[in-house]
């Protein structure tokens, strides 16, 4: 049975030129070190896109940008088109993006159930206004359910990385981050983040926007940005994607 796409975000899901995300002509420096240059990049309701490139090459800096934690010094990011530039983390959260760090970042020391509740600061009124867990992140993620009165800390890393998504998922975003989801994880619980990331694309309509090393799962987006010394080098749908561009963009 399918789910009734519970998690959907209620707001308007694209802007006049029909993109959820858009940027343009990104500059984003560290002190005086020139790190993103000139980035443009749009992503499409529903869409997923991935960013390929060799470790160093800016593709955490762009995620850390689009969600605030990193500011630019010149450029536009707009959210169905809304420009987001001055909103600070939390007021992009509350705008409809979703992020999954690198390290995931889960709390050890709380269970899961108060990990996942932390996902709903993210909705307008945060946890004083709701503590509803929706059940599709269960059925995204069986394990969770199990475990919920189990601490974060005592998972393993493929149920923390399974954990860490839900709880951005319960913040009902429009845009999901997505930064190396499968780093350093058995490649069962890889398939099962693959299939889940496919799921709530079809079942809520979520975009999500992907850095990933595993070629299987690049191929599983729609469409590609390969990035090199702070610039998008190479673009194009998945399909396109040549082994040529795979050995170039995604070996370690």
């Amino acid at each position: 049975m399918t789910s009734t796409m519970s998690l959907k975000n209620a707001h308007p899901s694209s802007g006049e030129d029909g993109h959820l995300l858009a940027i343009r002509d990104l500059n984003v420096y560290y002190g005086e070190s020139h790190i993103l240059r000139n980035v443009d990049l749009s992503i499409a309701p529903g869409q997923m896109a991935c960013l390929i490139g060799l470790n160093g090459v800016g593709k955490t800096t762009l995620l850390k940008t689009i969600i605030g934690l990193l500011r630019q010094r010149s450029g536009s990011l707009t959210l169905a088109g809304e420009e987001v530039s001055a909103l600070p983390p939390h007021r992009r959260a509350r705008t409809g993006i979703g992020y999954v760090p690198q390290g995931r970042e889960i709390i050890p020391q709380l269970t899961v159930r108060e990990n996942l509740l932390l996902g709903l600061e993210a909705l307008p009124g945060g946890i004083g206004r709701h503590r509803h867990i929706d059940p599709l992140v269960f059925e995204l993620f069986p394990i969770l359910e199990k475990f919920l009165d189990r601490r974060g800390g005592d998972l393993s890393g493929g149920q923390q990385q399974q954990l860490a998504i839900a709880r951005a998922l319960l913040g009902k975003p429009r845009l999901l981050l997505l930064d190396e989801p499968t780093e350093g994880i058995q490649p069962s619980v890889v398939l099962d983040i693959q299939r889940a990331v496919a799921r709530i694309i079809r079942e809520t309509g979520i975009s999500v926007l992907l850095v990933e090393h595993h070629a299987s799962f690049v191929r599983q987006a729609d469409w590609y940005y390969a990035m090199q010394k702070g610039g998008v080098v190479a673009s194009g749908p998945t399909s396109e994607l040549s082994q040529e561009l795979i050995q170039r963009f995604l070996s370690v």
